[in-house]
């Protein structure tokens, strides 16, 4: 079972930063995908971005970003501190949402879908003020 908890959120204007962090129970340099996924009142939860693992070697910790932060954020790891981070630049009032970390294999066609993964952290939320 692994766990994962969410820290860094809060309140920030138009503009501004903010760094997520989400502790895993696992060693990040495992072969689970690592992922961040958001999700705003109303809306669906949508993957924001990725960290490969080894379901396809050749992507293997590559990243990508869903258009709509592509440029404004940023997905790494610390494999030293078991640590997920989302470094959240420029944000904008459509950013705000509850988010979460997830855990899982995954494909590249796959891993913006919540259902691929079974290992979630608790949400952390992110509101951005215009």
């Amino acid at each position: 079972q692994v766990q994962l908890v969410e820290s860094g959120g809060g309140d920030v204007q138009a503009g501004g930063s903010l760094r997520l962090s989400c502790i895993v129970s696992e060693d990040t340099d495992t072969r689970h995908c690592m992922a961040w996924f958001r999700q705003a009142p109303g809306k669906e939860r949508e993957g924001v971005a990725v960290i490969f693992g080894d379901d396809d070697v050749t992507l293997l910790d590559s990243v990508t970003y869903s258009d709509s932060v592509k440029g404004r954020f940023t997905i790494s790891k610390d494999n030293a501190k078991n640590t997920l981070y989302l470094q959240m630049n420029s944000l904008k009032a459509e950013d705000t949402a509850m988010y979460y970390c997830a855990a899982d294999h995954c494909m590249f066609y796959t891993w913006w879908y919540p259902q691929t993964y079974n290992y979630w952290g608790q949400g952390t939320q992110v509101t951005v003020s215009s």
